[in-house]
């Protein structure tokens, strides 16, 4: 059969728009790699000036694309500038969290948020600190940092934009490629991403990239350059590995099925295809050597996973919750701020018109589709899935949307005449950019309102902290970056990310965050909080850790969101959700003041004590709270008690509703131990007859019957409960605090806050 090209023009793509490349029995046309997929029919040969297809760069829609692209982000650039009276501020603090990562980077520092720190895995895209820290290196230091890196997003972002051209023609030809270029190039969700300093320009570029080389090499079946934009990929985000290792799936069954040569031949390419998933690897062992686990430190804080107590099925439930969310906001079902209506059904159209009609790209397809499934599904894991208007999501966006193009060419395929199927094709995409394009003034105003907000908390409290903290102050943050990268003062990270050892204390609440801080070396403690009120890492305050009050407070004063889009409330400045930070001279007098019994000395000698709420502490004595019900954590936390003689005492517990289990050790074998528990029983009331007061204690697996907790307003009581000396058979001894009848309640519910075992 003659093979037939088409140049490229309008009318014949849309001529030949219901025409695969191949028979519909599944054998294909050789056509060359720079024509358009389709054919003509042999009844319509090719128009006389069917010339071959310009070279990427040398494509005026390639450098049109990117160049609007470019242009839209500036004028985004402008409108910071615009709010921010002339000064450079991203709309978002973690993008001080790079920036500050990739500044030691630079300075020989490697990834040590503090000077002399152990390395920590702050920073969420280990290809963006290095890049970024390369760039500090070689001379974009000082003021000119912060433009740098907004400036390399907004080019990235405009490569992702002319990928998204080149992916579409080399699709379905250049009518489609053209739209779907100009629908990412003015996405205001994207624009704001690519430049807010973070790396999601980088990430959609590595994204884009790697799916278009694909399409360059796959029908030689030989992937060299694909592997190692792959590899960079999944070094640049968790997300982006999970869509490297797709592609992975799909070059060795591109190779297998069509490679040419050898079997060794093939072996070689195969091996080469893996490069993406040994460079995940890579980065996991990394990890794994430096900070002795290979989740980073942001999993830690923010993934379901990582919950106090894991319940598959209601991290199933928040993660399909999440999920929901995002198939209605990619489908343009709950608003139109990031896509036009209809985008996510139209690009599952568009994967499935491809797996249909384009055999050879059935490997690449499946890859697709399945690693957009697992992204999505991946991020619907994290507690701030939403977070920063998606930001997670953004990279995958021009995927997602070049395929919806290709959805709605495959609607006008199903039309019969030329003129019905430009008329269906142009007019659709003229809607969905118009839709796309009525956004962007929101996008860019929501930007420099966002950045303002930046501006009027983290820059200005770090200023103020430069100026007026005495030089060398150790200072604990909730809200990091900009902190370590204004100041010269020692940050410690309250929230986990850039600070080793905090992230799973936090997870579990104020009280194991307090014994977390405990642990730190008295000239590495903080001397002052900045501090949100509304956060829970403020309960710090109950331990006496804050001054009586705070030497500054800072109220927002900045733009308020005229309009929150889904995740806005994560960019909390503007949507008014951290109106306030406050500042406290750090008080440590009390510290260690509840590590013994504070109501009278137990009988005997001490021999073993369990500091609930410090998970060290708590791991070494196999102790576990047993929950009434699914669903339920035990938060901790920690609490001063008066006692008389103005004697104040500190200390964490967790609040229980259920039971425990604890094992004591260093206990002598035949001798009675007596238990005294310092708890809190008087919720919700203590006039209250609840039955949540009394457990039933088994030691050994042996029951010794009912203990009382009597309620106390002060804050605790400590009670006593003697284990006889015939079930201490050796030198420790499980006991288990639980309910008085299985199954139904009531139930106990008091907060504990430590035992002591003494014989």
């Amino acid at each position: 059969m003659t093979n037939y090209r088409v140049n490229g023009t309008d009318d014949d793509e849309l001529s030949t728009l219901d025409h695969a490349d191949g028979h519909r029995d599944g054998t294909a046309t050789p056509i060359s790699p720079e024509s358009p997929p389709w054919r003509t029919t042999a009844t319509e040969p090719a128009s006389a000036d069917n010339a071959e297809a310009p070279p990427p760069l040398k494509d005026r829609r390639t450098w049109g694309i990117g160049g609007l692209s470019l242009g839209l982000s500036s004028v985004f650039l402008f409108v910071g500038l615009a709010y921010n009276q002339g000064n450079v501020i991203p709309p978002l603090d973690d993008a001080y969290i790079h920036l500050q990562y990739a500044k030691q980077n630079g300075l020989g520092h490697f990834f040590q948020y503090n000077t002399g720190d152990p390395i920590s895995a702050g920073a969420s895209s280990l290809l963006y600190s290095l890049l970024m820290g390369a760039a500090y290196a070689l001379g974009a230091r000082g003021s000119l940092f912060l433009p740098f890196a907004m400036g390399f997003g907004a080019l990235c972002f405009a490569f992702t934009a002319a990928a998204s051209y080149l992916i579409g023609k080399r699709l379905m030809g250049r009518t489609v490629g053209t739209w779907a270029g100009v629908l990412v190039a003015v996405n205001g969700s994207l624009l704001w991403g690519a430049t807010s300093g973070m790396e999601v320009g980088l990430v959609a570029a590595l994204v884009a990239g790697s799916v278009l080389a694909f399409l360059h090499e796959f029908r030689s079946a030989r992937f060299v350059l694909t592997p190692i934009v792959a590899a960079l990929l999944a070094i640049s985000r968790p997300e982006g590995l999970i869509f490297a290792v797709c592609l992975c799936a799909a070059m060795v069954w591109t190779i297998l099925r069509g490679g040419s040569g050898r079997w060794h031949g093939r072996f070689g390419f195969c091996a080469l295809a893996l490069l993406p998933i040994a460079a995940g690897l890579g980065q996991l062992l990394f990890y794994r050597i430096t900070t002795g686990t290979t989740s980073a430190n942001g999993m830690q804080a923010k993934s379901l996973l990582h919950d106090p107590i894991v319940y598959p099925l209601e991290i199933l439930d928040q993660t399909l919750t999440h999920f929901r969310d995002f198939v209605f906001v990619l489908g343009g079902l709950n608003n139109q701020d990031y896509v036009f209506p209809g985008t996510l059904f139209l690009a599952l159209l568009g994967t499935w018109y491809l797996l249909r009609d384009r055999r050879e790209l059935r490997p690449l397809g499946v890859a697709v589709i399945a690693g957009l499934l697992l992204v999505l599904l991946a991020i619907s894991t994290l507690k701030n899935a939403h977070a920063h208007h998606l930001r997670y999501i953004q990279p995958f966006l021009p995927l997602i949307l070049v395929l919806a193009v290709v959805g709605v060419a495959a609607v006008a395929s199903l039309f019969s005449t030329r003129r019905s199927r430009r008329f269906v094709l142009h007019g659709l995409l003229a809607v969905a950019v118009f839709f796309t394009a009525i956004e962007l003034p929101a996008w860019g105003i929501r930007y420099g309102q966002q950045a303002a907000g930046i501006r009027d908390q983290p820059v200005s409290i770090s200023n103020w902290m430069q100026g007026h903290l005495p030089p060398g102050s150790n200072v604990a943050v909730n809200d990091v970056g900009a902190a370590a990268y204004f100041t010269d003062h020692y940050i410690v990270d309250l929230i986990g990310l850039g600070t080793n050892g905090f992230a799973e204390p936090t997870v579990h609440g104020p009280g194991s965050l307090y014994e977390q801080l405990r642990t730190l070396p008295e000239q590495r403690r903080p001397d002052y909080f900045s501090v949100f009120p509304n956060w829970s890492v403020h309960g710090l305050a109950e331990g006496g850790l804050f001054s009586e009050d705070p030497i500054m407070v800072f109220d927002i004063k900045s733009p308020e969101f005229s309009y929150q889009t889904p995740g806005a409330a994560f960019s909390c400045q503007a949507a008014r959700f951290c109106n306030t930070v406050t500042i406290y001279e750090a008080d440590w007098s009390l510290l260690g003041s509840g590590d013994l019994p504070a109501e009278g000395a137990p009988p005997g000698e001490i021999k073993d004590h369990i500091n609930v709420a410090s998970l060290p502490d708590e791991q070494a004595h196999e102790y576990e709270v047993v929950p009434a019900h699914r669903g339920y954590q035990p938060a901790t936390t920690v609490r001063t008690v008066n006692y008389p003689g103005d004697r104040e005492v500190v200390d964490s517990g967790r609040h229980v509703i259920g039971g425990e289990t604890m094992t004591a050790r260093n206990l002598e074998p035949g001798k009675p131990v007596t238990i005294t528990a310092r708890v809190d029983s008087a919720e919700p009331s203590r006039d209250e007859i609840t039955g949540s007061r009394e457990v039933r204690v088994t030691a050994n697996g042996t029951d010794l019957g009912a203990w009382q907790f009597a309620p106390e307003d002060k804050g605790w009581t400590e009670t006593t409960f003697t284990i006889p000396g015939d079930l201490v058979t050796g030198d420790s001894v499980t006991v288990e605090l639980g309910p008085m009848q299985e199954f139904l309640g009531p139930y106990p519910d008091y907060t504990t806050f430590g035992y002591w075992f003494s014989q």
